[in-house]
């Protein structure tokens, strides 16, 4: 008798008995079919992990979330979703019925704009907005609570489905500011797309927005002393 031969007569002599058993083959059948359906359920976490790859937002560069409910919002760029084609930042909710906000911002120091009177302007889009969106400005002076100038748009705010627009926020610097800091923010639910933002300092010509973010600057240097103007 071949090696071969007697190997498979030794694995028939083991195994036959156990393949002849009910029993076992039904506790084999159970155990194939909850494998299939375990298989099945990684199948689906895998696909949905994937899709959720595919949703996310990559964060700009040099901007950060914020926000009482930053975590229940996705925040970031948005390929190709800008007026002309390019990207834009967005800002879309990702929990229902949400109590709370999420801001995309950044800061700078106030050095450059001391003493002037300045302007963010930028473009927003929105879909769904239950409460309120807006750009928004705040100045302040280190270790104060107190802002020295802010306006989130509140009370001229994003709502509901728009096409896009153009906003504005003009507030002063006074000389102790320290940091501005700016953004978008969403208020509740649905989603906004910004783009396009620049400041820029204007004159006192230019009216400031919100409430009491005027200040009586001083001048920058001395001006007139001839007087001929």
């Amino acid at each position: 008798m071949s090696a071969c031969r007697f190997a498979f007569e030794k694995i028939q002599y083991i195994y036959t008995p156990f393949l002849q058993n009910k029993t076992y083959i039904c506790g084999l059948r159970k155990v194939t079919h909850h494998l299939k359906m375990n298989m099945n359920k990684i199948q689906t976490l895998l696909l949905f992990a994937l899709s959720l790859s595919f949703l996310s937002f990559d964060l700009p560069f040099g901007w950060v979330k914020a926000g009482s409910m930053k975590d229940s919002y996705e925040m970031g760029i948005d390929k190709n979703a800008g007026q002309d084609g390019k990207n834009a930042a967005t800002i879309k909710s990702i929990d229902a019925n949400i109590k709370g906000f999420g801001s995309l911002m950044q800061s700078c120091l106030a050095d450059k704009f001391l003493v002037s009177r300045i302007r963010l302007t930028g473009y927003m889009k929105s879909k769904d907005v239950t409460e309120w969106a807006g750009l928004w400005v705040e100045v302040r002076q280190e270790g104060v609570e107190q802002a020295l100038s802010f306006d989130n748009m509140y009370n001229r705010s994003v709502k509901g489905t728009t096409d896009w627009q153009k906003y504005e926020i003009v507030v002063d610097v006074p000389p102790k500011a320290s940091i501005i800091s700016y953004g978008a923010l969403l208020s509740g639910n649905g989603q906004i797309w910004f783009d396009k933002l620049t400041i820029e300092i204007v004159d006192s010509t230019v009216p400031t927005t919100g409430n009491g973010n005027d200040y009586p600057l001083p001048q920058r240097e001395p001006l007139n002393l001839d007087f001929e103007k």
